[in-house]
């Protein structure tokens, strides 16, 4: 494994977001909210100029299924870099049977881990020579959560591969729809004071349960517009995208379009959605979201976002994001 040292990442208000489970992270006044952008089919896995990324998050629920850990990745592994992130991890050792399943074509090349907030880098196994710098950092949260072991909060990575500079956060946010339904109060997470990660990065990627849910909408006609396909209008109740509309949250950040049915919550051992008797209202909480700073003349194509149906084991289904960045030739 590569070296994997600790980097300051800036003074993170998890503890204010913890309250509120919100997050804001754009100084610019004005704001865009998320952009939806299209998902391109066709990735551009060809050429040395494309940096191909593979992102996955997965909420384990405490639960260890091996069968579904091996899962997570795909047999074609056309990408340079995965990055996956796992919240409520159980206690065994999860990142030894992903480099088991990944052992053939990636290796580990960095892992960060707070609690039952895991984070890991793979990479081609000739990627090792493109690395300038790798760095990682954890902050926890405190809360009930704490007291079970499983505090929210979030791990980041920061790489440098091959000049393109990337942080990668995944985070566990708090859930409760009271909580989401708070103001913001324009908390950043990220220090204005500390520049050197995150200010100069190409590209920023957040992963992770955000705990946003759908609002104004009740269980059985969500459910119902799920399995006819209807999609817009459970969309149209998401949190996320609401709160990022005001300017509260994730301001200027782009997000694949959902044509997948929510992540959350599950019967486990099924793809039904829950039956318990709180009948819980099916919710995207599991979202991956990136912002490129276009100004380093890097561009980032979308060609997969998706989440996996057929991993049952948790009352959460992963979601996995392929970005494939391209740097522009000025010159041409």
């Amino acid at each position: 494994m590569g070296n994997c040292t600790s980097f300051t990442l800036p003074k993170w208000r998890l503890s204010e977001l913890h309250s509120n489970g919100m997050v804001s992270i754009d100084d610019d006044e004005t704001h865009e909210g998320i952009k939806t952008i299209r998902i391109q089919k066709a990735c551009e896995f060809t050429t040395s100029s494309v940096l191909c990324v593979c992102i996955i998050t997965w909420n384990m629920n405490g639960k260890m299924s091996v069968e579904d850990v091996t899962k997570l990745v795909s047999s074609n592994r056309k990408f340079d870099l995965l990055v996956i992130g796992l919240q409520e991890v159980p206690k065994c050792d999860v990142a030894q049977v992903l480099q088991e399943t990944m052992v053939e074509t990636h290796i580990l090349l960095c892992q960060t881990a707070m609690q039952s907030l895991q984070m890991f880098l793979f990479g081609a196994k000739s990627s090792e020579k493109y690395i300038r710098e790798l760095k990682a950092d954890k902050h926890p949260v405190g809360g009930c959560g704490g007291i079970i072991g499983r505090k929210k909060g979030a791990v980041a990575m920061y790489i440098n591969f091959s000049g393109i500079r990337m942080v990668f956060v995944s985070c566990h946010l708090a859930g409760g729809e009271e909580e989401l339904r708070m103001p913001a109060h324009s908390h950043s997470l990220f220090s204005k004071n500390d520049t050197q990660y995150t200010k100069s990065a190409d590209i920023t990627v957040w992963l992770g349960d955000l705990n946003y849910r759908l609002e104004g909408i009740s269980s059985i006609p969500a459910r119902k517009l799920i399995e006819e396909n209807r999609q817009s209008k459970p969309r149209g109740k998401d949190q996320l995208l609401q709160e990022a509309e005001k300017g509260e949250v994730f301001n200027g950040y782009c997000e694949g379009t959902l044509l997948f049915k929510p992540t959350y919550k599950y019967n486990i051992g099924s793809s039904n959605y829950d039956t318990s008797y709180k009948i819980r209202v099916p919710s995207w909480t599991d979202r991956i979201l990136f912002k490129v700073d276009h100004s380093s003349g890097l561009d980032a194509i979308l060609s997969t976002y998706e989440a996996l149906d057929c991993i049952r084991s948790s009352d959460h289904k992963p979601v996995r994001a392929h970005l494939c960045l391209k740097v522009h030739d000025d010159s041409a």
